[in-house]
């Protein structure tokens, strides 16, 4: 299961992990809701190389501005820090699981 965090808790778990994966969602957001089971199935999967977190942008403002969130879902991998890579929209579980591994080496 992805944990729901908020900014805060984002920057810290950024700066305590290697890699993290983001979801940046609203509950308002149909293809957000069709990626929940997608992400959920492979945090399960990859919770020995990343930490798997949710962020509502609607609740946490400041930490779509900081990462430029115009459009959702939207989920980025940040590598020691600094964003390495993000997909934008719902993908299916194998396509969000080749991004996945292209990401988390």
């Amino acid at each position: 299961m992805v944990k729901h965090v908020n900014q805060e808790e984002l920057e810290v778990l950024i700066r305590e992990n290697k890699y993290v994966v983001v979801d940046f969602w609203a509950t308002w957001c149909g293809p957000c809701r069709m990626l929940a089971p997608v992400l959920d199935s492979l945090s399960e999967k990859y919770a020995d190389k990343a930490v798997f977190v949710k962020v509502d942008v609607d609740d946490n403002e400041d930490a779509a501005r900081k990462y430029g969130i115009s459009s959702i879902p939207n989920v980025f991998v940040i590598e020691n820090g600094k964003v390495k890579d993000n997909n934008l929209g719902f993908v299916p579980e194998a396509s969000m699981e080749a991004f996945l591994n292209k990401n988390l080496v």
